[in-house]
Parts: structure tokens; sequence; C-alpha cells
């Protein structure tokens, strides 16, 4: 049984507008049939409270449509965030791709 992993890779801040584009992309997966959907943060510098409640929007959509979200690479900054508000209790966090693929691939 092969399951479907699409990988969402935003940069710099993530604010309402990027993720305004990043809930779309993740529509996009969704339409297209992807089980696992991984948001890798690697890249996001900043994220305020409109990228974190975009972020939860996305997670109730992904888990409506009985598929699965990840987070990965994760900055210290937004780490603070999601535990100050416990979401870092509702996401599936990884440290970095590598673990995510490991876990979820069963490489390891």
């Amino acid at each position: 049984m092969s399951s479907t992993i699409r990988i969402a890779q935003p940069s710099g801040i993530l604010d309402g507008i990027a993720a305004s584009q990043l809930r779309q992309e993740v529509n996009t997966f969704i339409e297209d049939g992807a089980d696992t959907i991984l948001i890798d943060l690697k890249d996001v510098t900043f994220m305020d409270s409109s990228g974190l409640g975009a972020l939860v929007i996305i997670l109730k959509a992904v888990r409506s449509a009985g598929k699965r979200l990840c987070l990965s690479s994760v900055s210290d900054q937004v780490k603070m965030l999601f535990e100050l508000t416990s979401m870092d209790r509702i996401f599936e966090i990884f440290p970095d791709q590598e673990a995510f693929s490991k876990k979820t691939l069963g490489m390891g």
C-alpha cells in the first residue's frame, strides 16, 4: 500500500498573505489525492498569529478530508509560539524532513 506524500515549503514570514497561499497549496494537494502532507518550515523566519491560525485551519481541512498533516523543521521562534498556545500537542512535528521520511516510510 503506497501513500502519496506532498511537501509544502513556505519561506520568509508566515503571515496572513503567505498563509493564504499555503492554504491554497494544501487544498490542491488534497484535491490531487495526497494521503500525507508535510509542511516543512525550515525556511520560515517568523510566524505571527495569523500564520498559526492558518495552520490550524489547514489541519482541520486535512483531517476532515481523512488525510494526515505533519510539520517539520520548526524554528525556535515558531516552536515557542506553538508551546505558548499548546499547539505543539496538536500538530505532529518532526525535527526535519529526514526524520519524517524515516518514520513515515518505515526506513530505519
